[in-house]
């Protein structure tokens, strides 16, 4: 797992300066207009372009070098970051800037990720795909023990310049750790692949899935999930904010929680190896996920935000890791780029939605309807409270119970129950068609 280490180890350092800016970026974006609109339309155009380019990057990934294509995501996102310094250091910077770099950043992101996740299978041994999946995890919630904390202090004594000159700094350290390594490439299915086939294949993902009825029947029940986590997540930092008068001493002592779960989790995951049948640990972690989210978006203080929050982070590495597992072991490496691309291009068109209505929602109707005197301030403002906050947090229930119901729900399914009973693994299909 040597190569695979070096690039992991990179990629942590880089998340960690993007977590830092995104930190950053977020509490500017509120003390300025106090919408909670404002912050999900910055994820909204970070998902959209990449929406549109998701199915043909399945085949370039497929087809071209991976290793170059994920210099290429790095590089854009460092070239974009000085060009919001500079814009920065002029005055002239606003809001829109953050959706145009945003929505650049997400395009190219879509090529890195795709490269690196359809690299994994190629990298390493298959009784290490559980662990390699945690070790993402790890590395996204490692960055949030460290980021807010850092970004938190630093923008009160360096400002945004300085976090961004760390963040393009981290940025270097990625693509150096690139640079030493090798990435294997698939063996391709036919001796005659070429651009000129590209525009055949760009279905082939998506007829793969339905194809297999089980893996339709997983990627379903994830677009279920995520578009509530979605909708609730992007009200996150807004509701906190909202609920403490912008004291970002607290967000960033819940995005620390929420590190230090997601770790513990990863760590845990990565120790054990997870259950035996893999969809089990996707079920459970969407089930205790929603339970961990309701009590935290019934809470009003740190005391109940933080440990809600370290619960919630605790079950995505068992959720992710697992689910990630499945798709690994049976989708054959050389159709990986593709059939990723078909099930991240639905899954970002949930998120883009759930991005997209969630601001409306927040602010037109859920927010209101707390308010003094709103419509379900004699139902639920006991329980809520009333103000902004609590709209917002009646929202983010909502949300959460029906991630917790969606897990629930899918142990009934026969057809993803036994997922990996009813799909044979990549590498026996091969040994048998031998």
């Amino acid at each position: 797992m040597r190569n695979f280490l070096i690039v992991w180890l990179g990629q942590l350092v880089s998340t960690i300066g993007s977590n830092m800016t995104g930190f950053a970026i977020e509490i500017w974006a509120w003390e300025i207009t106090g919408k909670a609109t404002t912050l999900t339309l910055v994820g909204f155009f970070s998902l959209l372009p990449s929406i549109i380019i998701t199915p043909i990057s399945g085949v370039i990934v497929d087809r071209f070098n991976r290793k170059f294509l994920m210099m290429v995501g790095d590089t854009v996102a460092v070239l974009s970051t000085i060009v919001i310094l500079l814009l920065h250091l002029t005055n002239n910077l606003q809001i829109w800037h953050f959706y145009l770099t945003g929505a650049i950043v997400g395009t190219f992101n879509q090529f890195q990720s795709l490269a690196y996740s359809a690299s994994v299978s190629l990298m390493i041994p298959k009784q290490h795909y559980t662990r390699a999946s945690s070790l993402e995890f790890l590395s996204g919630y490692g960055s949030q023990i460290i980021a807010p904390a850092l970004a938190g202090y630093l923008y009160t004594v360096i400002g945004f310049l300085g976090i961004w000159l760390i963040d393009i700094s981290t940025f270097i350290v990625a693509i150096g750790s690139l640079l030493f390594v090798s990435i294997p490439q698939p063996i391709p299915t036919t001796k005659n692949e070429n651009i000129a086939n590209i525009w055949q294949d760009l279905g082939l993902g998506w007829r793969y899935i339905t194809t297999h009825k089980s893996l339709l029947a997983l990627l379903i029940v994830n677009l279920l999930f995520w578009l509530p986590h979605d909708v609730g997540n992007s009200l996150y930092s807004p509701m906190i904010l909202s609920r403490t008068n912008n004291n970002t001493l607290v967000l960033g002592s819940l995005a620390a929680a929420a590190g230090v779960g997601g770790v513990i989790g990863a760590i845990v995951v990565s120790t054990w190896g997870g259950f035996k049948r893999k969809i089990k640990g996707v079920l459970w972690g969407m089930m205790g996920a929603g339970i961990s989210k309701i009590v935290f978006g019934l809470g009003r203080t740190p005391w109940v935000w933080i440990p809600g929050q370290f619960c919630s982070s605790l079950n995505f590495p068992l959720n992710g890791s697992s689910d990630s597992a499945i798709w690994l072991a049976k989708v054959p490496p050389n159709v990986q780029g593709r059939v990723f691309a078909a099930r991240s291009l639905l899954l970002q068109i949930a998120s883009a939605v759930g991005y997209l209505i969630a601001g409306p929602l927040a602010d037109q109707v859920f927010a209101p309807a707390l308010q003094s005197g709103g419509v379900l301030v004699g139902i639920l403002g006991g329980l809520f409270g009333t103000g902004t906050g609590a709209g917002i947090a009646l929202l983010y229930v909502i949300c959460a119970l029906c991630m917790l119901l969606v897990g629930w729900l899918g142990f009934s399914v026969r057809l993803l129950r036994d997922v990996e009973d009813i799909v044979p693994d990549h590498d026996e299909e091969y040994s048998q068609l031998k």
